[in-house]
């Protein structure tokens, strides 16, 4: 990216505005929502305007990222004439090595760190060139902010924090040095690339570390009872399959196929996958889809009495969910909190005593 810069003031200033976003937003967020009844943590909140007080505040923070972004295009488009020519600087951590000269290798530098100590290591390092390494810094720092703001903003990147900020900003960074290299405002620069990656990884780092922390009270109790878990799971069957198995199909109990159809098929929107008749029997097997999950229904054509009956499902957003719900004719019960995770939660009856939740994840 390469943008020009006038001091080492720039340094500072930078540095400033990326730290008091980073430790200053979460706290503020946190104060704002306590003082108006707001739950960060997806559960239900004590103000009865809830719902609208969080757009209010997501509104308010895509106005943040908005105003990073047109920073971000000033700094690297407009703050700059086109140049004559197409410049492209393909050799990684040429500006590193051109700034900074260390009189030992990587590994006999870091046997120093352990055997000397950081003071002494450091005298072993010298800098050649300030401005570039300044360059370097910059390059790292402006795109901590990317990393930081991505899912602290956009709930898609929170659902996979620990690598959908860094390869957004990856690919953001790339956008960006093709842009310069069109429009020859700057010049393609793989370093620049690399260290826009890195400082989206640190941002998203520092998401994880800062404001998620400050933002979700009751993380150590979560953290703590994850790692009891893990000490414990890498012993058993499933763990070193933990990250593909999932729950796609559950089964539940009916009495008439009819009644199957009016409320999962024709209220619900679930999707006929297959039907099975078994031969000598009135039993019937239905299973239904929708999304990921899978339903089957074992429908006895009798008048059986059933037991109560439970099916969960999540979604992304419940309010749209309980309106639709309203529409077509079912009777559901008030928003609540899910006593396990504690996120909001509605429930109504289906057919046959089927108790159907359904969750706001």
């Amino acid at each position: 990216m390469g943008f020009d810069i006038g001091n080492i003031g720039v340094n500072y200033g930078v540095t400033a505005l990326v730290a008091v976003m980073v430790f200053l937003m979460p706290w503020v967020d946190r104060r704002v929502a306590r003082r108006y009844g707001l739950n960060l943590q997806g559960g239900l909140s004590d103000n009865p305007r809830a719902d609208e007080l969080m757009r209010l505040r997501s509104f308010v923070l895509v106005g943040v990222f908005i105003v990073y972004l047109a920073a971000v295009a000033y700094l690297v488009f407009f703050s700059r004439s086109a140049a004559e020519d197409y410049r492209i600087h393909a050799k990684p951590f040429a500006s590193l090595r051109g700034s900074v000269q260390m009189d030992y290798g990587i590994l006999d530098l870091l046997r120093s760190l352990f055997v000397e100590g950081v003071p002494e290591t450091i005298k072993h390092i010298h800098v050649i060139s300030p401005y570039d390494l300044a360059q370097v810094y910059l390059n790292v720092m402006l795109f901590v902010p990317m990393g930081y703001l991505l899912p602290y903003v956009f709930r898609w990147f929170r659902d996979k924090v620990q690598i959908r900020p860094t390869v957004a900003c990856m690919l953001i960074s790339f956008l960006i040095e093709n842009v310069q290299l069109v429009t020859r405002r700057g010049f393609y620069d793989v370093d620049d690339l690399l260290a826009n990656t890195f400082g989206g990884y640190v941002g998203q780092v520092l998401y994880i570390a800062v404001a998620y922390v400050v933002t979700h009270p009751h993380w150590r109790r979560e953290y703590r009872a994850y790692l009891r878990w893990l000490k414990m799971a890498h012993e058993r069957t499933l763990y070193p399959f933990v990250r593909r198995v999932a729950l796609p199909r559950t089964t539940i109990l009916a009495t008439h196929e009819e009644h199957i159809w009016d409320f999962y098929v024709t209220k619900l929107g679930f999707r006929l996958l297959k039907q099975t008749l078994p031969e000598d029997s009135n039993d019937t097997g239905v299973l239904l889809g929708l999304g990921k999950t899978e339903v089957e229904v074992l429908c006895s054509n009798d008048d059986d009495v059933l037991p109560t009956q439970y099916l969960t499902i999540s979604v992304k957003k419940l309010s749209p969910v309980r309106k639709r719900l309203e529409k077509s004719g079912i009777k559901v019960s008030q928003v609540g909190q899910d006593p396990y995770n504690g996120h909001k939660s509605l429930w109504f009856e289906g057919p046959d005593g089927v108790h159907v939740t359904i969750i706001e994840q």
